[in-house]
């Protein structure tokens, strides 16, 4: 590990007794071959806003799968709620664990299957088996949280990208987890959609439940997060702490192929300076174009993980 690391690196904080998340030595492994995760040690506490930053392929999204129960770790050992997440994922007390921890997909046209927003924010709450009534109050409270009441009507099919987003995450507001899952909510949105969607996650957060957000946006990070643990492109944890600390680092963030180092010319003198890994930069001095380039976290893409 290199000195621009090490300051920022941090143990696993201290809670009141257990975690709601152990692991210890996770490693995932696709069809036997193909490695997403790679020995993760990880610790998250009731009530935390965990952010996990990582470039695409880092292993963010199978992670999530991980926290809910969809699979089972290949090597190691994974508790969850006080449960082995490996029985969980065989089906054992599933039920009730999912109705503890909600995901929300990136893509929000695997959560939105049903006729209108509505029949798909109420599936969840009556598959638990609750009366109409009760059905219903979820629903209203869910949809309120995420201020598309007005489009309880609409087929999905109708919604624009931020108002998917907002009903698929309704749609697991309505089972009201303790735990909320939340993959690349902000990923392909117009700058006035994704800061309102940034503000209602906020909010979410509020509520005392625990939060993980997986993202690769760093300007997004200092709102929604109080910790964050970065998975490098090794598919391991290489950074684990406060926002301000891991964004300060810019050592980490190239390391983490979160921005990269673009060097420039100005006739006989050449400078180096950050940019996020996905910015347009390069085309602005293609074209001539000056800009603060120096602002890490100052623009976000539109990438999928």
């Amino acid at each position: 590990m290199t000195a621009g690391l090490e300051h920022t690196v941090a143990a696993a904080p201290v809670g009141p007794g257990e975690p709601l998340y152990d692991l210890r030595g996770v490693r995932y492994v696709y069809a036997g071959r193909q490695v997403a995760l790679d020995g993760i040690d990880l610790q998250i506490w009731p009530g935390e806003r965990v952010v996990l930053l990582g470039a695409n392929g880092s292993g963010k999204s199978t992670l999530l799968k991980l926290l809910d129960g969809v699979v089972g770790p290949t090597d190691g050992t994974m508790r969850a709620l006080g449960r082995d997440v490996a029985a969980v994922a065989q089906g054992e007390d599933g039920f009730r664990f999912h109705r503890e921890v909600g995901l929300v997909f990136q893509d929000p046209d695997i959560q939105l299957f049903s006729a209108t927003v509505l029949d798909d924010v109420a599936f969840g709450p009556l598959q638990l088996g609750l009366s109409q009534e009760e059905v219903k109050q979820r629903c209203n409270e869910a949809l309120a949280a995420m201020e598309i009441a007005h489009l309880a009507d609409r087929a999905p099919f109708e919604l624009s990208g931020g108002e998917k987003k907002r009903a698929s995450i309704a749609s697991v507001l309505s089972l009201r987890p303790d735990v909320l899952l939340l993959d690349e909510p902000t990923a392909s949105l117009d700058p006035r959609t994704k800061w309102l969607l940034v503000d209602l996650i906020q909010r979410l957060s509020a509520s005392g439940r625990t939060l993980v957000v997986a993202t690769h946006e760093l300007d997004i990070v200092p709102i929604i997060a109080d910790r964050v643990v970065v998975l490098g492109e090794d598919r391991r944890v290489i950074a684990d702490g406060p926002p301000a600390a891991v964004l300060a680092d810019t050592a980490l963030l190239v390391r983490a192929n979160l921005i990269h180092e673009h060097l420039h010319g100005h006739g006989a003198l050449a400078h180096t300076h950050p940019h996020e890994a996905d910015d347009t930069h390069h085309g602005a001095d293609r074209e001539g174009q000056s800009g603060n380039s120096a602002e890490v976290g100052s623009r976000s893409g539109g990438r999928v993980d």
